[in-house]
């Protein structure tokens, strides 16, 4: 699955200059073209290509253009001919859909339904006493958990990439921006609530909660309390990210101006974070064009490194072959993202974090069993572990550095986050289960290793970043 949260025990372009996409009408029925069940395939064609030609060519092909995004020339599609993919070329198009249908059926599992829709949170149902002081999380970061936090500034907005924001919690109600939140599960940003609203997951919810949850004395307090966070559902019901929904997130982040999106999941129809075989090429292109345009208009991204405690690979930019062997985690591998590990209470690299050098940027809390992070879930409170927990946490710390810098472009705010980070050195004994064996080996040095990146991301006293805004970023 791709939410990247581990429990404890326990439509259409609504505006096309704001979205940055071009929709177009469905093709022409094609008497040569089957018409079985409907799926989504991400497209790729050469940079340059216009709206007006990517459509004719899915449109030769039996298929339909739901959404063109130009500035990366990358489509979402819709087609009931199983021979679409081969037509368009198997190192252009890819549909998670058909991949999941191809392994249910090859080991007869059935779908799962679909669980009962969330409650709608209750206000009288949730705790009004502090709960800052189980907020030990916070503490590790510098973030005085709180009425006594640093707030950030309204103007900046962050987008939440995940399942949706209850909009209801008391302690996210007012931070959320609903006229930039929109639901991206087709492919194509739809601003309708019931597009961006979480149904069947809290995962969203909590990962808002750790960055911008009001720091009013009651229930649990963000690290940048008084920043405004986004609704950009991305993960389904299944909590499945698929490559359509994360470059419709990507876009529409960098098409509304905000300054730091979050992206607690990886992109992948399997259940394992590692994109592999001939897919790799589809996935990570349009992946790494959607992260680099983004970038290049101002926004920065910061992805958790998954929980899959595996040794990841770099990834190459748009344009190049992705590494022929390792494991790639998207976005997380990308060189423009922020990559985030997590630890437990004791500072350690928890058991379940992916890393990697070259892959982590910082480390921040994610927790463990026994011992997970405290933040907003629809009705009330609950404790979550896991690297989707940890990537909140510097999303967080950059939304304040932004608030302190507004010129500052992406380059200059990583470069700051990454300057002020706690540096960790590698653990001398990652014996984690008491066998004799290491359970992951640690490769760098202090300033700069596998498990830690550049250190524990930390709230700086003043959080303003150092120098002029970098023009390049």
């Amino acid at each position: 699955m791709s939410l990247l949260a581990r429990p404890l025990r326990a439509a259409v372009c609504t505006v096309l200059v704001l979205s940055g996409c071009v929709t177009a009408g469905p093709a022409a029925a094609d008497p040569g073209c089957a018409h079985g069940r409907a799926l989504r395939y991400v497209v790729t064609f050469d940079r340059g290509t216009t709206e007006a030609a990517a459509r004719a060519e899915i449109g030769g092909a039996c298929g339909a253009a739901t959404v063109y995004y130009p500035q990366i020339a990358v489509a979402v599609a819709t087609s009931g001919d199983p021979d679409f993919g081969t037509r368009i070329g198997p190192d252009r198009a890819f549909s998670a859909q058909a991949e999941r249908l191809a392994a249910q059926r090859a080991a007869e599992v059935k779908p799962q339904p679909a669980r009962a829709a969330l409650p709608v949170t209750d206000p009288a149902r949730v705790p009004a006493t502090d709960l800052s002081g189980q907020q030990w999380d916070m503490r590790m970061i510098g973030a005085p958990a709180g009425p006594d936090t640093s707030p950030g500034r309204r103007d900046v907005v962050v987008g939440v990439l995940d399942s949706g924001i209850d909009p209801d919690h008391p302690d996210l109600a007012g931070a959320l921006d609903r006229d930039d939140s929109a639901g991206c599960l087709t492919g194509a940003p739809d601003r309708s609530p019931s597009a961006w609203a979480p149904t069947t997951s809290v995962h969203g919810t909590h990962v808002a909660g750790i960055i911008a949850a009001t720091g009013d004395g009651h229930g649990v307090t963000g690290v940048a309390p008084g920043v405004q966070v986004a609704s950009v559902k991305v993960i389904d019901d299944r909590g499945y990210a698929d490559p359509e929904a994360a470059v419709c997130g990507l876009m529409w982040a960098a098409a509304r101006h905000m300054r730091v999106t979050n992206s607690s999941f990886f992109v992948n129809p399997w259940s394992l974070s590692c994109i592999r075989g001939h897919d790799r090429g589809v996935v990570h292109e349009v992946l790494a064009r959607a992260v680099e345009y983004s970038t290049s208009a101002g926004t920065l991204n910061v992805a958790a490194a998954t929980n899959e405690a595996v040794d990841l690979t770099p990834s190459a930019r748009s344009g190049a072959r992705g590494a022929s062997s390792g494991c790639e985690a998207l976005p997380a591998g990308l060189r423009d993202v922020v990559a985030v590990s997590a630890v437990g209470a004791d500072g350690v690299k928890a058991g379940y974090s992916s890393y990697g050098l070259g892959v982590i940027d910082v480390t921040a809390p994610g927790g463990e069993t026994g011992e997970c992070v405290l933040s907003t879930v629809p009705g009330g409170y609950a404790p979550l572990c896991g690297t989707s927990m940890a990537a909140p946490h510097v999303t967080g710390v950059l939304a304040l550095l932004a608030s302190a810098a507004p010129e500052a472009r992406p380059r200059q705010l990583r470069r700051t986050l990454e300057a002020q980070a706690t540096p960790m050195p590698c653990p001398a004994d990652y014996d984690l289960t008491g066998d004799g064996l290491q359970d992951a080996y640690c490769a760098g040095y202090e300033g700069y290793n596998g498990f830690y990146g550049h250190g524990m991301v930390h709230v700086p006293p003043s959080g303003v970043p150092s120098g002029r805004p970098d023009p390049a970023r």
